[in-house]
């Protein structure tokens, strides 16, 4: 694929200050013009270092390194000679690198200097940590994030440091995107503070968000069981999701399976079948799939459905203790972006959105076989709109 030079990437080339910082929509091409400039730089400068920095690694790789790659690939310029899978380190002919790294502990962010840093969704990384990096680079900061809600670079940076500043949206590379893709963005207009964020790339305030506090995982302890397989059905536009889980420290962690579109019954099959004999609640919404899942040997069952089902569902996934893998990207993604739909004067409502869905249905037709069923109790709208918790021992999110 050639990436084409749209508003975005003539925004990104005009920046100039040392600190570039660039806040934006969904599918504003905010990573991919920065990535185009770093790659620019790194085959126009001799024995320079740059870091693209994300939270954590399956992050880098779900997203900032893939989009390297592609664009590499693109343009003909990709050679695997020069690329050090195990580092993450990409060498140009000039001698300069681009090396992936992720910084989630202040720890990792002292030592090391570069020429250029690229913080990429800047808003998830501390500001403790932002500034060890800062001061150990010598030329180019770029910081990218969606606008979802106040961080540090609106308290620390914002009217404080001299800087370049840009707003992107997906009509900065409208030419470039699919008409489903716009179509679908432009569908959501509706939905006042989504349509703010991701829309129009303007700082919002994700309020009524349904899930909070959950903390991140390195990784999947090595003595933990798994109890239970969630999964969401999808085909050609929605993924099919699965997650694992696992009883843990009086809680449940959630690990990400997988989340791919246009997988068959049969492929869906392949993959429970690894996990062995573990009961798998499914979407009921489809028994026919489920039906032939079983007839494959996987112990399979749909999902009590029902009046009310779906908030009680949410309100057993409320009471837990909750706990993510860092790999689970889209996990994590979901449970960031999963809201309650709002009235026509921003106030949440007693209904899930329906995107951002697809992993938290599976979590939530998993946890509710091990729970017991509790009157429901509907959260008033005013307490719904109020979000920001903090996970124990975790990043602030």
């Amino acid at each position: 694929m050639i990436y084409k030079n749209t508003d975005s990437t003539k925004k990104i080339f005009a920046m100039k200050k040392r600190i570039r910082a660039v806040q934006g929509g969904t599918s504003a091409s905010k990573t991919i013009s920065i990535l185009i400039w770093l790659i620019d730089y790194a085959q126009s400068s001799e024995n320079k270092k740059i870091d693209v920095v994300s939270e954590s690694y399956p992050h880098l790789k779900d997203g900032a390194i893939k989009d390297f790659k592609s664009i590499m690939v693109g343009h003909g310029y990709w050679k695997d000679a020069r690329w050090n899978k195990s580092d993450h380190v990409y060498t140009f002919e000039t001698g300069s690198i681009i090396k992936f790294l992720s910084i989630d502990k202040i720890g990792k962010a002292h030592g090391a200097r570069r020429d250029v840093l690229f913080i990429n969704e800047a808003n998830f990384i501390d500001y403790s940590i932002y500034e060890q990096l800062e001061v150990r680079t010598k030329d180019v900061i770029w910081l990218d994030w969606n606008p979802s809600s106040e961080f540090w670079y609106y308290t620390e940076i914002k009217g404080k440091v001299d800087h370049d500043f840009v707003i992107l949206t997906y009509k900065d590379c409208i030419e470039v995107l699919p008409p489903s893709i716009v179509q679908s963005i432009e569908a959501k207009k509706y939905r006042k503070n989504w349509w703010k964020v991701y829309g129009l790339g303007q700082l919002g305030d994700i309020e009524g968000r349904i899930y909070t506090g959950w903390t991140i995982l390195e990784e999947l302890p090595k003595y933990v069981r798994l109890e239970r397989i969630g999964l969401d059905f999808g085909y050609t536009n929605d993924p099919t999701a699965i997650v694992g889980i696992y009883p843990y420290e009086g809680g449940y962690i959630v690990d990400e399976i997988l989340y791919r579109t246009k997988m068959r019954n049969s492929d869906i099959a392949g993959i429970l079948k690894q996990y062995g004999d573990v009961l798998v609640i499914a979407d009921s919404a489809e028994p026919k799939s489920i039906d032939e899942i079983k007839l494959a040997g996987v112990n399979i069952v749909g999902a009590t459905k029902g009046k009310g089902s779906i908030l009680q569902g949410i309100q057993n996934v409320q009471d837990q203790k909750m706990f993510v893998t860092q790999r689970s990207v889209k996990v994590i993604k979901e449970y960031r972006n999963y809201l309650w739909e709002t009235n026509r004067k921003g106030k949440p409502l007693n209904t899930p959105v329906g995107v951002w869905n697809h992993t938290m249905d599976a979590i939530r037709y998993a946890l509710d076989t091990f729970a017991k069923k509790k009157e429901l109790h509907l959260p008033d709208p005013d307490v719904l709109a109020q979000s920001g918790a903090t996970p124990e021992g975790g990043v602030d999110w």
